[in-house]
């Protein structure tokens, strides 16, 4: 079990059908290209990219990470984290699985811990954050469509996740719910001064903890276009669609795991997708 007493948060089934996406602010600050330098594989897990399943069908999901918490089994165990969020309640059981491991868990905030990346976060037993990394932390943000009551039921549901997310910040860092709670209505990026003196974080990481790896980078471009879908209110399956037809048409299942990778012509036609829709 983790060595802090750290709280479990529950996850609500009735909450399945909403969909969580990563906000288009925590993407713009997010630097895909920035991992670990040298962990021992045997004994570190990556999470590098969306907090669940995208559009692409790459993601961090609690069954991988559980997956490979029974490969390290009782050992401590270092956690490399590089992501600008997504579902929340995959996050959610990413936490606790991390929570309830047997071995002591190190946490690196390489570049971003946003949204629910930042709720994984807090599940180490240390946190450290390397130069120029942020802990991103808001209230639950999710995508509802419909009328104004199912407006008004959306509003109902998201706030106790809001209060569950702000327990698990307060517990960690030490301060006062309700000003847990104020960060997060301000949408708060902690840099690693702020993070440290505010209990979030508890040391720098040194730099030689940190590389860059630039075949990354398309990630982020990939992102930000299902980050923009989202928001135009397209569904999961839409989008979905809408980037097996940018490509060659073939269905996704048929694909590899990380389309065009390093292809710097892909990258530039899901640029221009995205330029369009904001204009």
């Amino acid at each position: 079990m983790s060595l802090r007493n750290l709280p479990e948060i529950r996850a609500d089934a009735g909450l399945a059908g909403m969909q969580f996406d990563v906000r288009e602010d925590a993407i713009d600050a997010w630097q895909p290209e920035l991992q670990a330098a040298s962990m021992d594989p045997s004994t570190s897990i990556s999470i590098y990219g969306r907090i669940g399943q995208g559009i692409d069908g790459q993601g961090i999901t609690s069954r991988s990470i559980a997956a490979a918490l029974r490969s390290i089994g009782p050992r401590a165990v270092t956690v490399n984290i590089n992501s600008p969020g997504g579902d929340y309640f995959e996050g959610l059981g990413i936490y606790n699985l991390l929570r309830q491991h047997a071995g002591e868990v190190t946490v690196h905030v390489l570049s971003m811990a946003a949204s629910a990346a930042s709720v994984i976060a807090m599940a180490g037993d240390r946190i450290l954050m390397a130069d120029h990394s942020r802990i991103m932390i808001h209230n639950a943000w999710g995508v509802a469509v419909g009328n104004r009551h199912d407006m008004a039921k959306a509003m109902a549901m998201l706030e106790p996740l809001d209060q569950d997310m702000a327990s698990v910040y307060a517990s960690r860092s030490g301060m006062d719910a309700a000003k847990v709670a104020a960060l997060m209505d301000a949408e708060t990026f902690l840099s690693v001064d702020d993070a440290i003196s505010k209990g979030f974080a508890d040391a720098r990481l040194a730099p030689a903890k940190v590389s860059r790896d630039k075949a990354k980078a398309p990630a982020k471009a990939l992102a930000m276009v299902e980050a923009s879908l989202t928001k135009a209110g397209y569904s999961r399956a839409d989008r979905r669609d809408l980037l097996k037809d940018l490509f060659s048409g073939k269905p996704r299942a048929a694909e590899s795991a990380t389309p065009c990778a390093g292809d710097t012509q892909t990258a530039a036609l899901l640029q221009g997708l995205l330029n369009t829709m904001k204009a």
